[in-house]
């Protein structure tokens, strides 16, 4: 299931990113969202989501939920 589809609060493991952008895979790789890594949604938006990663806390937008599989 993508992530845009995870309910709020509950902790999911990564198991892709599917996009073709290496740009966006080279970002979300720095923000330590990659294969493996825990991903909790905190909340949602209109227009995204709040998630935690690692440490951090970040908003992403609707269409780069739906590429990050868990």
């Amino acid at each position: 299931m993508t992530l845009r589809e995870a309910i709020e609060g509950k902790t999911y493991i990564i198991q892709t990113v599917d996009t073709e952008d290496a740009e966006l895979n080279a970002f979300l790789f720095s923000l330590g969202c990659y294969s493996g890594e825990p991903i909790t949604v905190i909340s949602r938006k209109k227009s995204g989501l709040i998630v935690s990663i690692k440490d951090g806390r970040y908003s992403i937008d609707n269409p780069l939920a739906e590429a990050i599989i868990v």
